[in-house]
Formats: C-alpha cells, sequence, structure tokens
C-alpha cells in the first residue's frame, strides 16, 4: 500500500485533466482494501476506488480518498467444453483480451481495446460488436463494504442491463468488484453481424476477430495515451417502438439496432447530424472522426468538458427529442454528480 496526499489526478485517468484529490491509496490485495475502509483516519472522508479512469471526469478537487485498486492475476482452468477464468479486477481489460487471443482462449475478442480494468466491465456490462460482458460472465465477486466480506453473485444475480448491472443500483457504494468469473466455450462461433466484421469470412478465427477491430478501433476511436478522452460520452438511447417509429417517420435514415426494451439508436449519429463534429468549448472538443467522443484537444478543464457536453445534450435534444445520457462517470467534491442536475442549477 502507498499513500499519497493531495495528489493530482490528472495521470490516472485518460481524460488527462488536472484534478486533485485529498488522499490517494494504491491497493494489492483485498486486505488491504479493507484497511483502507476500516482505517479510522479516513473513516468520515468519501471514497472511491479507481481502476484505469477511462471512465470518469473529476468535475472538481475531491476531499476524500481515491483508491487504485492494483489487485493482479489470472487463473485458468478448462473442462471438455469450456474455458474458466478467474480474472483480479485490477487487471487491464485489454490486456487481458489480447492475452486471450495469444492463448488461443477464444469468445472476448469482439471485446478487444476497450479500455478500463476487469473490476469495471461489469459495473457498466461494458459491450462492442455484438457482445456484451454478460454474455461471457459466469460470476462476480465483490468485497460488501457494510460486512467486508467477498461475496459471490452469479450472472442473473448481476441482474445486468444495457450498460446498466446491479452495481450501479441496488449495490451502488455498497460493493468493490475485486474478482469475476468468465465461461469462454469451446464450441466457438464468430459473431460478426457489425460494420466491417461481416467482410470477414465465416471460417475466420478468432486472431481475425481481434485484428479487425484493433484496427477498426485504432482508425476511429483516439489514443488516449496521446489525445484526452474516455471513449464513449454518452449512451445510445433505447426508445420504445412507439418513440423510434416516430423518429423514424421524420428522419428514415436514422441510424438504430434492435434492442430487448425497445430500439437502440446510435448516439454518434444523433450528433453527428447536429453538425457537431469538431465543436470546441474551451479546449474539450467533439472528436472529428467519431461524434461520440469527447477530447481534451488543448488544455481543457472540467468545466469545458461539462459545457461542452450540455450543448451536445441541448442540440440533440431540441433537433430530435431524445434526452441523452453520459456514459462517463462524473465525480465531484465529495460524490458522483449528474449533468442532468448540472443543468437545472444553471436554470435556477
Amino acid at each position: 500500500m502507498q499513500i499519497y496526499l493531495n495528489e493530482n489526478l490528472s495521470a490516472y485517468h485518460t481524460f488527462g485533466i488536472e484534478q486533485s484529490c485529498q488522499v490517494l491509496v494504491t491497493v494489492d490485495t483485498v486486505a488491504e482494501l479493507i484497511d483502507v475502509y476500516r482505517d479510522p483516519q479516513w473513516q468520515s472522508l468519501p471514497k472511491m476506488v479507481l481502476g484505469k479512469g477511462s471512465n470518469v471526469l473529476f468535475t472538481e478537487f475531491y476531499e476524500g480518498v481515491v483508491i487504485l485498486n492494483q489487485l493482479r492475476g489470472i487463473d485458468v482452468r478448462e473442462d471438455e467444453n469450456h474455458y474458466f477464468l478467474h480474472v483480479q479486477g485490477g487487471e487491464g481489460w485489454p490486456e487481458l483480451v489480447e492475452w486471450c487471443v495469444s492463448q488461443q482462449i477464444p469468445g472476448l475478442e469482439n471485446l478487444a481495446m476497450i479500455p478500463g480494468c476487469a473490476g469495471s466491465a461489469p459495473i457498466q456490462n461494458i459491450g462492442a460488436y455484438g457482445i456484451e460482458f454478460q454474455d461471457v460472465c459466469d460470476y462476480v465477486d465483490y468485497l460488501c463494504l457494510e460486512t467486508f466480506q467477498v461475496i459471490r453473485l452469479n450472472r442473473a444475480e448481476c441482474l445486468f442491463g444495457y450498460r446498466d448491472s446491479i452495481f450501479k443500483h441496488q449495490l451502488y457504494q455498497r460493493a468493490v468488484v475485486v474478482g469475476v468469473g468468465l465461461k469462454l466455450t469451446k464450441a466457438w462461433q464468430p459473431r460478426l453481424k457489425y460494420g466491417p466484421l461481416q467482410q470477414l469470412a465465416s471460417s475466420c478465427s478468432p486472431a481475425e476477430v481481434f485484428d479487425c477491430i484493433c484496427d477498426i478501433r485504432t482508425r476511429k476511436l483516439p489514443d488516449p495515451t496521446r489525445i484526452g478522452n474516455a471513449g464513449s460520452f454518452f449512451k445510445n438511447p433505447v426508445l420504445t417502438e412507439a418513440q423510434f417509429q416516430t423518429l423514424a417517420a421524420n428522419y428514415p435514415d436514422v441510424v438504430s439496432y434492435p434492442a430487448s426494451s425497445g430500439v437502440k439508436v446510435a448516439a454518434g449519429w444523433l450528433i453527428d447530424q447536429c453538425g457537431l463534429k469538431g465543436f470546441q468549448i474551451g479546449g474539450a472538443a467533439i472528436h472529428e472522426q467519431q461524434a461520440l467522443v469527447v477530447i481534451n484537444r488543448q488544455h481543457a478543464t472540467a468545466l469545458d468538458v461539462i459545457q461542452l457536453a450540455a450543448h451536445v445534450y441541448r442540440s440533440v435534444y431540441e433537433k430530435y427529442g431524445v434526452a441523452l445520457e453520459h456514459e462517463v462517470r462524473f465525480i465531484g467534491r465529495g460524490s458522483e454528480v449528474y449533468l442532468d442536475m448540472w443543468l437545472k442549477e444553471q436554470q435556477s
């Protein structure tokens, strides 16, 4: 365990925006994680666990303890039909996918290059190119912050939804994901329904799918080590069938996909059609190639990003009547905050 006071957080989140916290602690074991929560000197302070910082924006000085999750380790076993992986929460997700491909363990290749760590994957129920985390999840282990016991949930108990899970609701601020269990079938079949993947042959290998997706993401998305960003900033809104039919009647070219509870509309298309690619406020801008990504173009402040997000929200709502929801978590002085709250405060 290492402890830093008044630490600059710019190096710990992919936006790379200057912001600090009262205390920064690194933890390498579950026991150290428990010690942080039990330490009397930090008892009254708010706490948040940070993995790779790929989905957060610190909006102001954090008056609490930021805990860097550095739990590491991958265990693999197999039977006749499946590979079973137990992955510690601090393992990098892109590195895990690449490692599985190199070990000829198929099933994760469609989730290549999604930034973040394994512990964040079930919280967001990350997904891309026709696969979500829930499709490969066997179980999730979390530390209960009331009993300090590690509890295991099976896939059904995680209550997965689109970019959603029990960890955003019933277990919000009551749990820290410390490990995930993955179940990957040996009877692998490629999933090639989305975009350029359709050009691959049905006989393609997991490595070919992986390489194709890495190529797509490298060309479309900015590298956060070079240009600060947090990936997809907004969720793709899910509309009821009736809402979608009304939208499609006026905008027949709208990009959409079927969803379990309605129709998923491409937020990037909505933003692009508002002419916002390249639009900039302060040092924050909409990426020129991918309208779903907000970038730290030139020494952006958190306020620049918030004001840009608000402009995008208003523009899309005024044109399409669709309310976007940000996927990136806004972390305020002591808790998570939301764009709609900020907008209401501006109006009052």
